[in-house]
């Protein structure tokens, strides 16, 4: 899998390979709207559209920073599903690694001769293997932002299909993953080539219910508060380097990664080495990138410790409670106000290029692990992990994030109960 190292506007061959289907073709959707449920066993996010002909309702996880969409091929049926023979257009597009030329047995999806091979990457077990190109419908709602509207179908969407034993360690409930990552082929690019319209998406988490928005704005969310109308802009970095379970030497990360330059809680500087807070282009470690598959924010460990360390300081009139795994600084609730903004606890700030503040407040920096206990939410990731700090699903709850890949630029909300709203607000009820 070899990713371009350039994100370019796609040119007119990449719309025909993926050529949208509408049930009103003078109708083109500015942008498109899927739900995002957080299953709370595994506490990770997963996303529902339609796909196949007969059309069948697919769940799949939702990977931030996931290369493209994979999905379980054990069973899939469809009339409309097409392979992607070696050597042809959709390989390239794709950068698909390989060519199948000994599938035994009667061809279905997912075994068929002279076909090009692409990685099925299940990122919550770090475990990959090789699936088979594919293409097949894929039908979900428009929207003009307030609403889901008109049903639109791609009718040649490109996935990997992927052999059964790659869910292990999903929920039981889906069928795969949903990569949002920078490359050609994963769902963001593909709505965006196919309906013509700017390649950025949003998405807004909550601990139950949320929204991904595909294309353009607005972004409103009852009551009536338009999102896109109060984002503070930061730069997205391209990581140079691969940070994928398996990848090919020269291949760029797909995870989006934001300069964090230090970190701030109540005001105060944490003392860190900042080294770690830069990505190194050799060999790509270190730097701060999203993630949807990690629960919580995770932390190289002397930046965690410094962390930890600094914020118990600032909450020294709070009694600490025995550690609760996985988290190491717990409390006593009782001791702890509630506000606006969550449980008060100290304002944790991680500071972006020209003084852009990303404010962590106590409803994103705390857990409730029970009636009695709330832990700091973050995680100790080891001495030398590949990326010195990935930003969980806890710490984005309720922040709605618009990944503009054009523009290679982030969008982020803040906290949205400042703005008296959740991200659970979106509302999923089609106008008539």
């Amino acid at each position: 899998m070899t990713l371009p190292r350039n994100l370019i506007i796609f040119s007119s061959f990449l719309l025909v390979l993926i050529s949208p289907s509408l049930a009103d073709t003078s109708f083109r959707p500015k942008a498109l709207v899927l739900p995002v449920t957080k299953d709370t066993s595994s506490l990770l996010y997963f996303t529902q559209f339609n796909q196949r002909t007969p059309l069948v309702s697919v769940n799949t996880v939702l990977d931030l920073g996931g290369l493209y969409l994979w999905v379980d091929c054990g069973n899939y049926v469809s009339s409309t599903y097409k392979p992607a023979r070696c050597n042809s257009a959709q390989c390239n597009l794709a950068n698909a690694n390989g060519c199948t030329t000994a599938c035994f047995g009667t061809p279905r999806p997912g075994c068929n001769n002279n076909t090009c091979a692409l990685l099925a990457d299940n990122t919550v077990t770090n475990v990959g293997t090789d699936g088979e190109l594919g293409q097949d419908v894929v039908s979900l709602q428009s929207t003009d932002g307030s609403n889901p509207g008109r049903v639109v179908s791609v009718s040649n969407l490109l996935f990997t299909c992927a052999p059964s034993f790659i869910l292990n360690g999903l929920p039981s409930s889906t069928q795969g993953m949903s990569g949002l990552g920078r490359t050609r082929v994963s769902l963001p690019s593909q709505f965006a080539a196919s309906f013509s319209f700017n390649r950025k998406f949003a998405i807004c988490l909550s601990s139950s219910k949320g929204v991904i928005f595909f294309g353009n704005e607005p972004y409103i969310i009852q009551p009536n508060v338009d999102v896109s109308k109060i984002l503070t802009y930061t730069p997205l970095i391209l990581n140079p380097v691969s940070t994928a379970a398996a990848f090919v030497q020269g291949d760029p990360s797909s995870d989006y990664f934001i300069g964090v330059k230090s970190i701030n809680i109540n005001g105060k500087s944490v003392p860190v080495n900042t080294t770690l807070l830069s990505i190194n282009t050799k060999t790509g470690f270190g730097g701060t990138k999203f993630s949807t598959v990690n629960p919580y924010t995770v932390m190289e460990t002397s930046i965690f410790n410094a962390v930890i360390n600094a914020f118990v300081k600032e909450l020294a009139d709070v009694p600490r409670v025995a550690s609760v795994a996985p988290f190491k600084a717990c409390f006593d609730a009782s001791k702890i106000t509630s506000t606006r903004l969550g449980p008060g606890v100290p304002t944790i700030e991680l500071v972006l290029p020209n003084n852009v503040i990303w404010r962590i407040f106590g409803a994103n920096s705390m857990v409730e692990v029970n009636d009695d206990v709330l832990c700091l939410g973050f995680v100790d990731g080891g001495a030398n992990p590949r990326t010195s700090i990935v930003i969980g699903g806890h710490q984005l709850e309720n922040n709605l994030l618009q990944f503009d890949l054009a523009s290679s630029r982030l969008g982020f909300s803040s906290l949205l109960f400042g703005r008296q709203t959740t991200c659970a607000n979106f509302d999923f009820t089609s106008k008539a």
